[in-house]
């Protein structure tokens, strides 16, 4: 049984997950109000100028899947007949460091794309590549399997390893951040950035 990883929000697995496994800014949902996913890393890399292997990949990856694709932003990886397959598969959504094309049409599918933007030209089918190993999605190194925990605040990659420890940590920040009035909040902060401040000499 797949546990849910949205439960709680990416900032609450901050203090679970170093910042290297976040996924760089640029890359964000193509469409608002952003929709939340979570769910193993199906890997893809695609060549420079190619999106044959995501167009293999929609095949081949599970339902409940996210695609994880390593590949340029020079032309298009996928549309919206692609991502219409891709959801009637059962496939989560696109993790893309790169650039899709048809907003219109994944934007009315609500199918979630994470990508850096938008391009009409569409990439070539003419490169070959393993699939499922390990790939780099903005900045993040993505192994097959690791979890994916995208929502509006970012995304986040949980190894697989330890992926159950991190969501236990995540909602117990949740929970006592929950807990806490902003009186009860703001007084601690005002301590604690009081006590910052003195170690390192501020006066003021």
């Amino acid at each position: 049984m797949m546990l849910d990883y949205n439960c709680v929000s990416t900032c609450d697995y901050a203090d679970a997950l170093p910042r290297e496994q976040f996924v760089d800014y640029t890359i964000h949902s193509l469409w608002q109000p952003a929709p939340a996913i979570s769910g193993p890393a199906y890997t893809v890399y695609c060549a420079p100028g190619d999106h044959l292997m995501l167009h293999a990949a929609i095949y081949r990856a599970r339902p409940g899947d996210i695609i994880v694709v390593e590949a340029d932003d020079a032309y298009a990886l996928a549309g919206g007949n692609v991502c219409a397959i891709a959801q009637r598969r059962g496939i989560r959504g696109l993790v893309v460091d790169g650039v899709i094309r048809d907003l219109a049409q994944v934007r009315d599918l609500g199918f979630a794309v994470y990508a850096r933007g938008v391009m009409p030209k569409p990439a070539a089918k003419a490169q070959v590549a393993p699939l499922n190993k390990p790939v780099k999605c903005g900045g993040v190194q993505v192994n097959p399997g690791d979890i994916i925990v995208a929502d509006e605040e970012g995304i986040a990659v949980i190894p697989a390893s330890n992926a159950h420890e991190v969501l236990q940590r995540a909602k117990a920040r949740a929970h006592a951040d929950s807990s806490v009035s902003l009186e009860q909040w703001q007084t601690g902060h005002h301590k604690k950035v009081q006590s910052c401040l003195q170690k390192l000499g501020f006066t003021e």
